[in-house]
């Protein structure tokens, strides 16, 4: 009688041409590789590659690490049931992207995908369990092992590794594809959550554009009311009021024009935005004509921009109004930088000038009482040079941190 063998290792005899030293130093050479492989794979994850590299990148990576030709990702369409070969190594030309597979439970993708548990096939050619897939049976494949994708709380697909060789694989193995997996499904989940984040602040610029042009709409009603208003109304002062209070809601609506047609709804370019608003004021101050030069790409926060808009339509109606009392002018409008981050705005004629007791932050009129308050908002001073002739204003004002 032979010996009992209970609790003993069996001595197995080694594949010929090799011993049992160098099968485990192969084995531990592989299992370096492919926790090297996890990591190669988590990297690119955590540094933003495209899912489409990542999906490839795994595909081949997997076959590499499991030493085998054939990798697959498996998307699922759960429209359609089935599985789409997504990526994938190995295959014949036209799997890839167009090849599909069944979805159902007698498929070893499909039972992986609806159960969780991971399907092992050794022996495909003996399998009982499942049905094996046409594109397996065309390439010869022997023996397959699929693990599910998880993707944002649901599955994406599964991953299959596949081999044309005899031997098996072994639950370690089933533990380097789970580890690949994993890693895919924490990236498919990144990039969906950035798709869906993405459309969120897709619609959320297009309902402030949105806005921007509802707003532009409105306000333009309401000037074009007052100047009509302005043109029929039989007082001259009151008339000139009007005029002005149009001229200050078209400046802003002028504002929300831009933001409209532009695709940075935070930010405006201070000279193309000023330019608008004299042009506006050239058509609707018949006496003057308004002269504009602006530097331009000074980039500055919309609510600055407006009020700096209506520091100009202020100072250029009081030059109007003031420097041309009962004659045509010229007003020149200018821009500019001023410092590293700062700029200016200069508004200058060529009148019967100002007195020169005259002091723009003591002036009681409407028009510089809105000027010294805007100017004070945006953190700028407002002094008065004297021309000959006329008399310009410049109001300096710092610059905040622009867009990034």
């Amino acid at each position: 009688m032979c010996p009992p063998t209970e609790g003993k290792t069996p001595l197995v005899e080694p594949a010929a041409g090799e011993n049992s030293s160098d099968v485990s130093l192969r084995a531990l050479r592989q299992r370096v590789r492919q926790q090297a492989i996890l990591a190669e794979l988590g990297v690119s994850a955590l540094h933003g590659a495209t899912l489409d590299k990542l999906l490839e990148d795994t595909a081949r990576l997997t076959a590499e690490g499991l030493q085998t030709d054939f990798c697959k990702i498996l998307q699922y369409i759960p429209s359609e049931n089935r599985f789409l070969v997504k990526a994938g190594v190995g295959w014949d030309e036209g799997v890839v992207g167009v090849a599909c597979v069944g979805a159902d439970l007698e498929s070893p993708a499909g039972f992986a995908l609806i159960t969780g548990k991971p399907v092992i096939s050794n022996h495909l050619e003996n399998e009982e369990r499942f049905r094996t897939p046409e594109l397996l049976v065309r390439h010869n494949i022997r023996r397959a092992m699929n693990v599910i994708l998880q993707g944002d709380g649901k599955p994406f697909g599964v991953l299959e590794v596949d081999s044309q060789l005899e031997n098996e694989f072994q639950e370690h193995d089933l533990a380097f594809l789970q580890g690949a997996a994993n890693i895919l499904g924490m990236a498919i989940e990144r990039e969906r959550h950035e798709r869906n984040l993405n459309a969120a602040l897709d619609r959320h610029h297009f309902l402030l554009k949105e806005m921007n042009h509802r707003v532009k709409n409105s306000l333009t009603i309401v000037g074009s009311v007052l100047h009509l208003q302005a043109s029929k109304v039989k007082n001259a002062a009151l008339t000139g009021y009007l005029q002005q209070a149009a001229n200050r809601v078209t400046a802003i609506a002028r504002a929300h024009d831009l933001l409209y047609q532009g695709s940075d709804i935070e930010w405006l370019d201070l000279g193309k935005y000023i330019e608008s608003v004299c042009k506006d004021l050239d058509a609707s101050v018949a006496h003057c004509t308004i002269h504009c030069s602006v530097d331009v790409g000074i980039e500055i926060a919309t609510d600055r921009a407006i009020s700096s808009a209506l520091i100009v339509n202020e100072l250029v109606a009081n030059a109007c109004k003031y420097a041309y009392p009962d004659r045509s002018g010229d007003v020149w409008v200018t821009i500019s930088r001023a410092g590293e981050r700062g700029f200016s705005i200069s508004v200058r004629d060529e009148g019967i000038g100002v007195g020169t007791d005259f002091k723009p932050h003591k002036g009681k009129g409407l028009g510089m009482r809105l000027v010294n308050a805007f100017a004070q908002q945006l953190g700028g001073t407002v002094q008065i040079n004297a021309r000959n002739p006329g008399a310009e204003f410049v109001v300096a004002i710092p610059q905040t941190a622009g867009p990034k």
